[in-house]
């Protein structure tokens, strides 16, 4: 009894102690329990404990979709080496079966398949040039071109217009270097990384809208970096610095680590160094444009705009089209209108912006447009209807009837065309020859016109005769004997004579003898000490006409 009275005693002095190591051990424990509302698992999903995982992540959220389970979209959305069980654990739950189509998980963005995606690019104006990751030579860059990690686009005179992944666009201005470092799709998510280092010269940016955390969109230069979640700005790098223009969203500029939001209106300028101040100043206004027909039924059609208070003498002129996004002109003017001429048809985006007297580019002033261009049938002029030719060659000419129209010749042997035995370049000329001789015979021929690109219109049909024509005659040889001379020359087929022509010029201006004969050899009696020439053309009973061969030089001592 004495022994369980010490026991009792000793329980007694050790209570309190007990109960605050119970106590600081519970609080200790739950501080290391995530608030439920974190795991962000939808209602009706089983979550029977806290995330295992003591790493920060950026997380993506994804709902799954009608008749999906878990582990399907672990295994389509995870990187091989990330298990469906992790994941569970990550969103703290027990058993994936539990949840269904509807609930939401979370996955952290490093766990994401990630592949690179090769951007495309959409136009090429003038010289430009990709230099693949790697080292390799500079290769010439064309419309449909792939752009991959590592490459480098350079321009010279021209200008590239370039689509990522996403649908973004970037338009690289003429002078520039740009390196992709970086084009990642995360899977199906449609997510995207997209870093560039702009070297130097300029670019213009539309970003689609970031809804996704883990997306990310990226420039860097020489002393700058430049981050956007959706938005319109362009960014330039030279001997000065780095400058951003943003006219659309905001922009996070400035040095790694030192960045500033710059709204759009708001143009941002860095030392090339990358020390000093950023300086932030108001872009000019936009200008006021006139009234501007939505559709362009014929070109040339003008637009014109004001000022708007800015006392700026020049202007930035951009013709966009709008599927693809690529420039289709670019230029500065000092005019207040613009002709807009040679476009074909389609939609398209013009953008007017003051320039700064330093060169910035202001707000610009944007307006859709579509040119919708309709071919009309040409007038035909020459050779006129059942003409019977001599040349295998002959120049057919027209009429337009319509504006900013091109136009080829079509030469067939039957009314329907089926098969073109030649035709002529498309031309914005009213006269053409056809690509190649015609034999001869009897063809039927029509001037198509084109206007836009995709409207064409076709003319009536002609009738028309090649007689054909001969081989040129050339002179073989020539044997002097005295003062005569007997000459030799090439049998002609089907032709059954020979006109002979002797002048003592080598163009045949005044001939001083003429003669048909009726054999390949002839006997000229000459003056010594005077020089002559002879030429002969081949004659047919039938309606082939000959051609004058090459003159010989003839000379008598």
């Amino acid at each position: 009894m004495p022994q369980l009275q010490l026991v009792a005693k000793t329980i007694r002095r050790v209570r309190p102690a007990l109960g605050l190591l119970c106590a600081t051990s519970l609080l200790a424990f739950l501080t290391a329990v995530p608030a439920q509302a974190e795991l962000a698992v939808a209602s009706g999903s089983s979550v029977n404990g806290p995330s295992t995982a003591s790493t920060t992540y950026s997380d993506w959220n994804y709902t799954l979709k009608a008749g999906e389970t878990f582990d399907q979209a672990a295994r389509e959305l995870l990187r091989a080496d990330i298990s469906s069980y992790r994941l569970a654990s990550y969103n703290g739950v027990s058993s994936s079966a539990t949840l269904t189509s509807g609930d939401r998980i979370r996955i952290p963005v490093a766990w994401l398949r990630q592949q690179p995606e090769p951007a495309r690019v959409t136009g090429v104006s003038g010289h430009a040039q990709r230099r693949p990751s790697g080292g390799a030579p500079l290769q010439p860059l064309s419309d449909g071109d792939r752009i991959r990690v590592g490459d480098t686009v350079i321009t010279r005179d021209g200008t590239v217009t370039v689509e990522l992944a996403d649908g973004s666009i970037v338009r690289i201005n003429p002078s520039s270097s740009v390196v992709f470092n970086r084009l990642t799709r995360y899977g199906r998510t449609g997510m995207t990384d997209t870093r560039m280092r702009l070297e130097r010269g300029g670019l213009s940016n539309r970003v689609h809208p970031m809804i996704e955390e883990g997306a990310r969109f990226e420039i860097e230069t020489p002393s700058a970096i430049a981050a956007v979640r959706g938005t319109a700005f362009a960014l330039q790098a030279d001997n000065n610095g780095s400058h951003l223009q943003v006219t659309e969203g905001r922009v996070n500029f400035g040095q790694p680590g030192a960045t500033r939001d710059i709204p759009a209106g708001y143009a941002a300028s860095l030392g090339r160094t990358g020390t000093g101040e950023l300086r932030i100043r108001q872009l000019p206004p936009a200008p006021d444009l006139a009234a501007t027909p939505g559709t362009f039924n014929s070109l040339p059609g003008n637009v014109q705009w004001q000022a708007n208070g800015s006392d700026s003498p020049r202007y930035q002129v951009d013709i966009i089209e709008a599927d693809s996004g690529r420039w289709v002109r670019r230029e500065q003017t000092s005019n207040n209108e613009v002709s807009l001429q040679g476009l074909a048809n389609g939609d398209y985006r013009l953008e007017i912006a003051s320039l700064a007297a330093d060169g910035t580019q202001g707000m610009p002033a944007s307006v859709p447009f579509q040119v919708d261009l309709s071919a009309r049938a040409a007038e035909l002029v020459e050779p006129g209807k059942g003409a019977a030719l001599d040349t295998d060659r002959p120049r057919f000419s027209w009429r337009y009837q319509g504006e900013n129209e091109l136009a080829r010749v079509e030469i067939a042997e039957n009314p329907e065309f089926t098969n073109l035995v030649a035709s002529s370049d498309w031309s914005s000329q009213d006269s053409a020859t056809p690509s190649r001789s015609l034999g001869a015979g009897s063809y039927y021929w029509r001037v198509v016109t084109e206007a836009g690109g995709n409207s064409v219109a076709t003319s009536e049909t002609r009738t028309l005769t090649i007689n054909g024509t001969l081989e040129p005659v050339r002179v073989l040889s020539a044997n002097y004997v005295d003062r005569q001379v007997r000459i030799f020359w090439e049998t002609i087929d089907q032709a059954s004579s020979y006109l002979l022509q002797l002048s003592e010029d080598p163009s045949f201006e005044q001939v001083i003898k003429e003669a048909t004969v009726n054999d390949t050899t002839a006997a000229l009696r000459l003056i010594p000490g005077r020089r002559y020439f002879v030429r002969l053309r081949a004659v047919s009973d039938g309606p082939m006409a000959g051609r004058w061969g090459p003159g010989r030089e003839l000379y008598v001592e």
